[in-house]
């Protein structure tokens, strides 16, 4: 009875702890949402207001969660933990109250910490400073990354259905916080290691940046059209050059990409032919032959490639606001995929007149970007929006210092085709038409597993394809068929090369299109069994291919590769029933 007792009492008082803490971590999240918000007034610096409330409210959460996981450590509770059923609710709280604690001592702190110090630097001495301070985080902010991730993996493995639908309720809340928690302190401590030298904080640097086109399906996005050679020196960025894909006409891009490479794209000229340097998936490929061409067209040593497109520019000028070219026209977050991608073809009829469209409003837009970087009022809306691009796969960097790169290809950022071995599935499309009719494409895809065999796990990829082009007044640039095919096709009639990316040591057992049997092309890319069809997608309908295939690891969900194009891939994945018995 004694030990009932005890653990009633402290059970209680842990209760009283955490739903303290809980308050607190609350209110700190206000005030740093409120203090984001106060673009009007200076940045708060050491010894400020609103910096000592912020720290007071975190201090005063990591003392309740110590106090919790106190109460919960002792031996009573240890021993009530272990007990089959009956300890399930007590081994949960227990759990979130470490949890809780790790969390607010070990993990807040010098994320929290950082952030005035931040904001004082762009006040005191700009992006330099800034740089500075964020380099000096970068062994504070991965402690707290592996922490938070031991944190979350610890939470996930509490008992989530126990007998106590209060215990249950906390860790379901506990567990979806740290779930939004953890990538944004692996990305706080990723950016403290790789933007003060990406932008120059140990000395000048250069990028080709290139704006992809998604109106003409690329494997890394779009076609490569205007680009812009970006220098960053100590955090301050400025344009050099601007131009677009015909400046590159009779530029040789000299770079060897291996065997494997030249057999599945060298009779596509991607080393002659700009708007050919990015089919495949796996965007080093295509920043490495970009670094090339740009070295050659400028004469300059190139340290890497960043791409991007019209998406990425919407989401980027909703945290800075419009922008308007030189002829007058108004850019914005909401119509600047439509203007770049639909509507700049009606209004401009002339080549000419296109391109140096693209080129102004690429121009515009970037240097709406640049002030954007030097005003520490708007910075912060900033990163967010390209924390958001970049998840979406919207804008791609690799860096010629292979330091940077190894920790840009373990990110979203890098545009890595994934090697490692499991469950895959990955649809890339190329534009074979020479139109820009991809901008009515939509696309999905549903993955199925289904029985085991000796060799694996039967799955079932099925992939739609929906042409919206409309029936009438598209432009004939739009609509232009440079492929010339034998057979007869219609104004908005689209011509796609399919390319569905499997699992390392899957294979195809057959493919239907429309219901009928196909063939598809195989082939292999870093590793990836690949399955090729050339697709003819009239306007106004839609087409199926589905694909068989026996994958050896297929148990668990796989790993989605989504090109992004004008409308996002709809993807399902279905569950996996236990093989064996």
């Amino acid at each position: 009875m004694t030990a009932a007792a005890w653990i009633g009492v402290t059970g209680w008082l842990a209760r009283d702890e955490l739903l303290a803490a809980q308050n607190d971590l609350n209110a700190l999240r206000e005030s740093l949402a409120a203090a984001a918000a106060k673009d009007s007034r200076p940045a708060a610096v050491a010894g400020s207001p609103a910096e000592s409330a912020q720290e007071r409210l975190l201090r005063s959460a990591a003392g309740h969660a110590e106090r919790a996981h106190d109460l919960t450590s002792g031996p009573a509770w240890y021993t009530v933990a272990q007990l089959p059923f009956v300890g399930e609710p007590f081994r949960t709280v227990r759990g979130i109250a470490r949890a809780s604690d790790g969390l607010a001592g070990d993990v807040l702190p010098p994320l929290v910490g950082a952030l005035p110090r931040l904001k004082a630097g762009a006040q005191a001495g700009g992006m330099s400073r800034v740089l500075t301070e964020l380099e000096g985080q970068a062994t504070a902010f991965a402690r707290a990354g592996r922490i938070a991730a031991d944190v979350r993996d610890d939470t996930h493995r509490l008992p989530g259905s126990t007998w106590l639908p209060a215990a249950d309720r906390a860790r379901a809340q506990l567990a979806q916080q740290l779930d939004r928690l953890v990538p944004q302190t692996e990305d706080a401590a990723f950016a403290a290691r790789t933007v003060p030298p990406l932008l120059g904080a140990h000395g000048p640097r250069r990028y080709i940046l290139v704006f992809q086109n998604t109106a003409e399906a690329r494997g890394t996005g779009g076609l490569p059209g205007a680009f812009a050679v970006l220098r960053a020196d100590r955090g301050r960025l400025a344009f050099e050059r601007f131009g677009n894909d015909t400046d590159m006409d009779g530029v040789r891009a000299d770079v060897q990409l291996g065997a494997e490479f030249t057999a599945r794209y060298g009779n596509n000229a991607p080393g002659r032919l700009f708007v050919n340097s990015n089919l495949s998936p796996h965007f080093p490929y295509a920043a490495r032959l970009w670094k090339a061409y740009g070295e050659k067209l400028t004469g300059q040593r190139l340290d890497g490639a960043i791409a991007t497109d019209p998406a990425a520019l919407g989401l980027l000028l909703r945290a800075t606001g419009p922008v308007e070219t030189g002829d007058g026209t108004t850019i914005t977050a909401d119509n600047a995929v439509d203007l770049t991608q639909r509507t700049s073809y009606v209004k401009y009829s002339d080549f000419a007149q296109r391109k140096a469209f693209f080129i102004e409003a690429a121009r515009a837009a970037a240097m709406r970007l640049m002030t954007a970087v030097d005003d520490p009022h708007l910075l912060p809306g900033l990163l967010s929006a390209l924390h958001d691009v970049q998840r979406e796969g919207r804008v791609q960097m690799w860096s010629a210092h292979p330091q940077e790169q190894r920790l840009l290809a373990a990110e979203p950022l890098g545009g890595v085709l994934p090697d490692t071995p499991g469950p895959f599935a990955g649809l890339v499309v190329n534009n074979a038409a020479g139109s820009k009719l991809d901008y009515y494409l939509d696309r999905s895809l549903v993955w199925e597993p289904g029985a085991c065999t000796d060799a694996g796990r039967s799955v079932t990829a099925t992939v739609k394809f929906t042409s919206r082009a409309p029936v009438s007044d598209l432009p004939g640039y739009v609509t232009t068929r440079a492929d010339a095919p034998p057979y007869v096709t219609r104004p908005g009639d689209n011509r796609l090369l399919v390319s569905y990316y499997a699992g390392s040591g899957a294979s195809l057992t057959r493919a239907t299109l429309d219901g009928r049997p196909v063939t598809l092309i195989p082939g292999v890319e870093r590793g990836h069994p690949t399955y090729m069809l050339d697709l003819e997608l009239p306007r106004q309908t839609s087409r199926t291919l589905v694909l068989h295939l026996i994958e050896p690891e297929a148990d668990s969900a796989p790993t989605v590769l989504r090109q992004a194009l004008v409308t996002p891939l709809r993807t399902t994945v279905k569950p996996a029933r236990p093989c064996g018995g």
